[in-house]
């Protein structure tokens, strides 16, 4: 079997939440209701269940990169999903990747809070975020509203998102969910003047792994072939569909139904 003949697959780079809600394991989930196969490389521990996060726990950067180098020399990967990371020294290695796979789509989700309210990325975090990654090798950002206010320092999703495509994003997704309106509005927004919005009915609860949910349905359909902007559209809608048949796992919040 030549190179040409595998099967594209999805490689997720995040953090492994035991609780099944989110991180790694909401990934791979998603992934395969989009008919793609994912493979994982956990970024961070974490000691946390459906209540929100206790603890961190990083894994060496070196560990991160040589097991990510492992699933690049041996597969078909149509798209990098980068998620929750937990300690900035990673972001350097990350950054090597990207660099020696340019062409490689990578999508990120600027993880800095829990679904639970709690900061998942201090400073320094936000610091190399804003200067290495977004601007020099990222394809799609995927913030919620507070995540694009903390990164950008701007106050409303347009000005949010004119910073974020200077840095020299190709395309950045605000989502809502954290809004004060009746509505979960979505906007997309690309560095070729481009703008779309999305209207979603707001769902009662509070869900844990949305994000984690709506970033790596839209990586996997990019490594299906999609357009930007359809495999964006169509994320969308899986993900509210996840939320409108949610589980409660545990006695915090709902977890998305991803089959």
């Amino acid at each position: 079997m030549t190179g040409n003949d595998l099967r594209p697959v999805l490689l997720c780079v995040g953090g492994h939440d035991p609780s099944g809600g989110a991180g790694i394991q909401a990934d791979a989930e998603a992934a395969q209701a989009a008919g793609v196969h994912a493979c994982c490389v956990v970024s961070c521990l974490t000691d946390q269940n459906t209540r929100g996060i206790v603890r961190l726990r990083p894994q060496p950067p070196e560990m991160v990169a040589e097991q990510c180098r492992l699933i690049l020399a041996d597969s078909r990967i149509g798209a990098l999903k980068i998620g929750l990371l937990g300690d900035s020294r990673v972001i350097r290695v990350l950054c090597g990747l990207a660099a020696e796979y340019p062409r490689l789509p990578l999508v990120l989700d600027p993880v800095l809070a829990s679904g639970a309210g709690q900061s998942v990325g201090g400073a320094d975090l936000v610091s190399r975020l804003r200067d290495n990654l977004l601007g020099h090798y990222c394809t799609l950002a995927t913030p919620n509203l507070p995540e694009a206010r903390r990164l950008s320092g701007c106050e409303e999703p347009d000005d949010c998102a004119r910073w974020f495509l200077r840095t020299g994003c190709s395309w950045v997704l605000i989502t809502g969910t954290h809004a004060p309106d009746a509505a979960v509005i979505n906007r997309l927004y690309g560095r070729d003047g481009s703008r779309r919005e999305w209207s979603w009915p707001r769902l009662a609860g509070v869900y844990h792994g949305s994000g984690c949910t709506l970033t790596s349905a839209i990586a996997a359909r990019l490594v299906r072939g999609l357009a930007l902007e359809s495999a964006v559209a169509e994320a969308q809608a899986y993900t509210w569909e996840c939320l409108r048949h949610a589980r409660r796992t545990g006695r915090g919040q709902l977890t998305p139904n991803r089959r």
